[in-house]
């Protein structure tokens, strides 16, 4: 008896068999992680290069639809024609935000609801333009007590939301 509580011979086969589950599970959790930030990046610089546009615009199109055209196709990419991708997301993804803030001599600022309105006279305009970008992460390994919300299959999707948002004062 005393020969057999000695044998270690298999211990490094039951301490792999104990450990390599949680080795796994962190492996998995870095690769979804890092997806999930790439794709974070991705919609960033999406909404950072189509505000790089907003004098671009042209006769045919509002600068709304033009920074809602550059956002879907940094995003998307485009195929080998030039043509811009209509997925993963799409215009309706896109949100444009236009604010005015009248500017006082003494530096306090109110901000004014109606992007078209004009200032009093005694007061400096300064006009915002924004663009939002929303997209969802479905990760490959989901965990259900994350936070994770499946898909209904309804047109939703389910899986983490992302948001990126960049902007810059016009006048």
């Amino acid at each position: 008896m005393r020969k057999l509580l000695s044998n270690d011979s298999g211990a490094a086969i039951i301490e792999l068999a104990l450990i390599a589950p949680i080795f796994a599970m962190l492996a998995i959790g870095v690769i979804d992680m890092s997806n999930a930030y790439s794709r974070k990046l991705a919609i960033e610089q999406g909404a950072q290069r189509a505000i790089e546009k907003i004098m671009q615009t042209t006769e045919d199109n509002t600068v709304e639809g033009t920074l809602k055209t550059e956002a879907v196709c940094q995003v998307n990419g485009t195929d080998g024609d030039g043509e811009c991708k209509d997925a993963p997301i799409t215009a309706d993804d896109v949100t444009v935000d236009t604010k005015l803030e009248c500017i006082a001599a003494d530096g306090t600022a109110t901000p004014n609801d109606d992007p078209d309105a004009m200032c009093p006279e005694d007061q400096e305009p300064a006009r915002y333009i924004s663009v939002t970008i929303r997209d969802t992460y479905s990760p490959m390994f989901p965990l259900r007590f994350s936070g994770y919300k499946p898909g209904t299959g309804d047109g939703d999707e389910g899986g983490y939301p992302i948001t990126a948002t960049a902007g810059m004062r016009t006048q």
